[in-house]
């Protein structure tokens, strides 16, 4: 899942990154609102973390603007300014929730996995594919009731296939979803990633595999187990 973090406070914004990349999110941090637009124009975003006041203009303006545009990103707003009129204003203006600031980083996790829940409508928020079982909001991936431990960007690549179960995959479309703006990309490091979820996934027993279509991109698909083991 990858966030868009919109806040000019550098040492904020850094330990938030740095607190949801543990969490295994893929993070862009923008410092106004030209650069978030600018960010909404190149990517798409599971979930919005607002700052009000920023150097540009008010963020409870540009949310109101982003929903009468039709964008209905979750969306978590945080402020210095933590009056009851300023509150309403902000759920008002279409904000799923709220935060006064000075935040801790461990609810803003715990409140947007909160509304990650709600927005994706899963009443039971673990996705089965085969003997594999993936909690997306979590970010946790089991085989047969084992836990693996997968790095980041395997999990992200694992669940942009999950997504599309049985249909190929274009390799520019896992390539957007996996990696921030910042983030330094090898030429080759949608292979590596592959190549290390096909052993975590081969070594678990699981009964899925990822199948390579030639110039075009990967696909995730059921085997047997039999053939797994």
């Amino acid at each position: 899942m990858r966030i868009l973090l919109v806040d000019h406070h550098a040492d904020f914004a850094r330990a938030v990154k740095e607190a949801l990349l543990g969490c295994g999110f893929a993070v862009d941090v923008t410092r106004t609102l030209d650069e978030a637009a600018a960010a909404l124009d190149c990517a798409s975003y599971h979930i919005l973390l607002l700052e009000s006041a920023l150097p540009d203009g008010d963020g409870l303006n540009w949310l109101k603007q982003l929903r009468r545009d039709g964008c209905s990103m979750p969306t978590m707003m945080m402020s210095n300014l933590n009056d009851l009129a300023r509150r309403i204003a902000i759920f008002n203006a279409g904000a799923d929730d709220f935060l006064a600031k000075p935040v801790s980083i461990d609810e803003l996790i715990a409140r947007m996995r909160a509304i990650l829940r709600r927005s994706t409508q899963m009443t039971a928020p673990v996705v089965t594919f085969g003997n594999l079982h993936f909690d997306p909001i979590g970010r946790q991936v089991s085989v047969s009731g084992r836990v693996l431990r997968i790095a980041r960007r395997e999990v992200c690549i694992l669940e942009h296939l999950l997504s599309r179960a049985g249909r190929t995959v274009p390799r520019s479309s896992l390539e957007d979803s996996l990696y921030a703006f910042d983030d330094e990309v090898s030429t080759n490091a949608l292979e590596v990633g592959i190549y290390r979820l096909r052993a975590h996934l081969s070594q678990a027993g699981a009964t899925l595999r990822i199948k390579t279509a030639r110039g075009v991109g990967y696909t995730l698909e059921l085997v047997s187990a039999a053939s797994a083991a």
